[in-house]
């Protein structure tokens, strides 16, 4: 049975019927209709809709007809949970119950994410020579307590656990899966989801897992089966997903993690001090914890001399520009150890312990061959460089831990082959994807994309009349040693104008914890609760804290330009302290920046300003998000009008909004003196 997408989405329609309150948008039958025939002929197709437009049910209505008129399967990839739950938990099932036919969704995770009954079991039975320390065994007591009252047996139901490391002792893992021979093969949560996901008509996944499937295409394997046309949701973040999954990274943590889920020096616990073989034999484990104490110190030496060579280069940011810099003994090491544990594999007294010895040999293989591609420079078109990962200094010598990685230079190309032209129907939306209106040629190029058809739809909030945008003209420029000293005055006095509610974005640390330190007693003293990124939890638990008090003050960097949904007065003033332009000495944009010159294009025109203002228009997003909202957008870096470039940026944003201009200072609290100064009234120049 047939049915008309703009007569669904009308006034007399049965989504209108079925939700309350419900207003049908000319924007979203015109996304919904270009997308119905973008999958009709198996084209390609980018849609930036404006906020309010309803992307969800717009590519969600074409996509349900497709797949019940014509059997075919359909992906949709998102950047975010918050919207992987949204369509799940109420956007699809509310489109199920009226659409004219029956169809499966599935919400796909990753393997990892799943609990193998069959290794908690083997976890437990062995804790004691398995796990380090009583609070590893308490973290194993909490899963085995989650295991009798979970459903779906991941990670998204289980509480936190006082050791998360305790998971990949539990964890479904492909390397040692037993398939159908596994004594929880029927009540196992991932062949379980596995089915569901061969059954399912409409897959929701994220944009890591999609692209990870993509990436195992070009070897032959698969994570996803077959389907005919992905639509990929905030699509603004593609570029980035991509290329973390086209590269490789290689850490200390990750080497040293592996090495101690087999043995600990200290205490001796680990799995090879649980194993056992057929013929009672010790002697070929005893060579095995050998070589993972002989792997260790490799790891050790080749961190060392990688911190050594970035502390005698520190001009390059990380940037290796040639291969072999230090010795690879770590290599060789995972090698022998690699190989030791496979032919352990075919001596366990136990048929579980030969699977997990194959994951663990896999393991060692995988951490040896990427990090001669990584010390070597065997991945063509790739930029390498070396970054400081999370977690701090390591305890040896309290040195940085460091992140070997490297990525393509350019993913177009790969996109183009992989993703483009395999006879699928490709669907990009967001609500900033191009970087003026409606100027999608740099996400074009960077995507392999040229041949796309490009839709630009608006929002349909009435911003002149939501949205009061101020660009402080009386800031020094960023790059002048007096713009911190003035920038901290300015954002107590726009905190002070709404009293609280509002987000300030900066685009490095640095200064955000400068201007951290020298606000929150301020504010804190003036009342405002303060909440600082990096220093007052997750994002997910300070956005709680945020929505709970209206005077509430959030100072955040990357993540909270973006992603963030926080309706109504709880958030009322956005204040942008800088144009948010990529630092251009970062590896990666480096050689993005140097193969566009050696085109003979224009590396800040072509790259550096359209990513500046995509996200410039993400941190102006985040103030409208209902028909209802209100509120400032105050700019205070001056460039958006003192330069040519900036008038992109405003030509950028909504129509109708009115832009209020300080052109002189305005009435501020010095506190550096601790007094009030009145620098004259400030001087508003109205711009439609």
């Amino acid at each position: 049975m047939s049915f008309d997408i703009a007569q669904f989405l009308g006034p007399e329609g049965p989504v209108a019927r079925r939700l309350q309150g419900y207003e049908p948008r000319r924007q979203q039958i015109e996304m919904a209709l270009a997308i119905e025939e973008a999958m009709d002929s198996r084209g390609r197709l980018m849609v930036e809709a404006g906020t309010g437009v309803g992307k969800s049910f717009a590519y969600l209505l074409p996509a349900i007809k497709r797949l019940i008129e014509h059997d075919e399967r359909v992906i949709v990839a998102t950047n975010t949970i918050s919207l992987q739950e949204q369509l799940m938990e109420k956007d699809i099932p509310l489109l199920r119950a009226v659409a004219p036919g029956e169809f499966t969704a599935v919400l796909v995770k990753g393997r990892g994410n799943y609990l193998s009954l069959r290794r908690l079991q083997l976890a437990y039975e062995r804790q004691d020579r398995l796990l380090p320390d009583d609070q590893a065994r308490h973290a194993l007591e909490q899963i085995v307590s989650w295991a009798h009252t979970t459903r779906d047996g991941t990670l998204a139901t289980l509480p936190m656990l006082s050791r998360p490391e305790v998971w990949d002792f539990v964890q479904s893992d492909s390397h040692n899966c037993m398939g159908r021979r596994c004594p929880t093969y029927d009540k196992c949560f991932y062949q379980a989801a596995r089915r569901r996901m061969e059954n399912g008509d409409l897959l929701i996944c994220n944009h890591a897992l999609f692209f990870a499937d993509l990436a195992l295409r070009m070897q032959g394997a698969s994570l996803l089966p077959p389907y005919d046309h992905v639509i990929l949701d905030e699509a603004h973040g593609v570029e980035d997903a991509a290329s973390d999954h086209f590269g490789f990274s290689m850490s200390e943590s990750r080497v040293r993690f592996l090495l101690r889920l087999l043995y600990r020096r200290t205490g001796g616990q680990g799995f090879l001090s649980s194993l056992r073989l057929k013929d009672q034999s010790t002697k070929a484990i005893e060579e095995a914890i050998h070589l993972v104490l002989k792997a260790d110190e490799a790891c050790g030496r080749l961190f060392e001399d990688l911190a050594t060579w970035m502390a005698e280069h520190p001009q390059g940011g990380g940037r290796i520009s040639e291969p072999g810099i230090v010795e690879n003994a770590l290599s060789p090491a995972m090698k022998a150890l690699g190989e030791a544990l496979t032919l352990l594999r075919k001596r366990a007294a136990r048929e579980p312990d030969e699977y997990e010895l194959n994951s663990y040999a896999q393991r060692a293989m995988d951490i040896a061959s990427e990090t001669v591609i990584l010390i070597d420079q065997q991945a063509p078109d790739s930029v390498y460089w070396m970054e400081q990962s999370e977690g701090g200094a390591s305890s040896r010598r309290s040195r940085p831990r460091l992140l070997m990685r490297c990525a393509p230079i350019e993913v177009g190309p790969i996109l183009a082959s992989q993703l483009f032209s395999g006879g699928k129907s490709v669907i990009l939306t967001s609500a900033t994807l191009a970087a003026g209106n409606s100027d999608f040629s740099h996400a074009k190029s960077r995507l392999g994309c040229a041949d796309a058809r490009t839709l630009h739809l608006g929002s349909p909030f009435d911003y002149a009349r939501q949205v009061r945008l101020i660009v402080d003209r009386t800031l020094p420029e960023p790059n002048d040693p007096s713009f911190m000293e003035e920038l901290t005055p300015r954002i107590l006095h726009y905190v002070r104008e709404t009293g609280g509610g509002a987000f300030v974005l900066f685009t490095s640390y640095s200064l955000l914890r400068a201007v951290a330190d020298r606000l929150k007693p301020v504010l804190s003293a003036e009342g405002f609760p303060v909440l600082v990124h990096g220093a007052d939890g997750p994002r997910s638990q300070m956005l709680e804290q945020f929505r709970s008090d209206e005077r509430s003050v959030l100072l955040g960097t990357a993540s909270f330009w973006q992603g963030v949904d926080v309706r109504g007065r709880a958030l009322r003033n956005v204040i942008i302290t800088r144009l948010p332009f990529d630092v251009p000495d970062r590896p990666l944009i480096k050689a993005r920046l140097e193969r566009i010159e050696e085109r003979g294009g224009n590396p800040f025109l072509e790259d550096q300003v359209p990513r500046a203002v995509i996200r410039f228009k993400q941190g102006f997003g985040r103030l409208i998000r209902s028909g209802t909202d209100t509120g400032q957008v105050v700019v205070l870096d001056p460039r958006i009008r003192t330069k040519p470039y900036g008038r992109i940026f405003l030509a950028a944003l909504p129509d109708g909004i009115v832009i209020e201009e300080v052109t002189v200072n305005q009435r501020v609290t010095d506190i550096r003196a601790g007094r009030e100064s009145s620098r004259g009234e400030p001087d508003f120049a109205h711009e439609p």
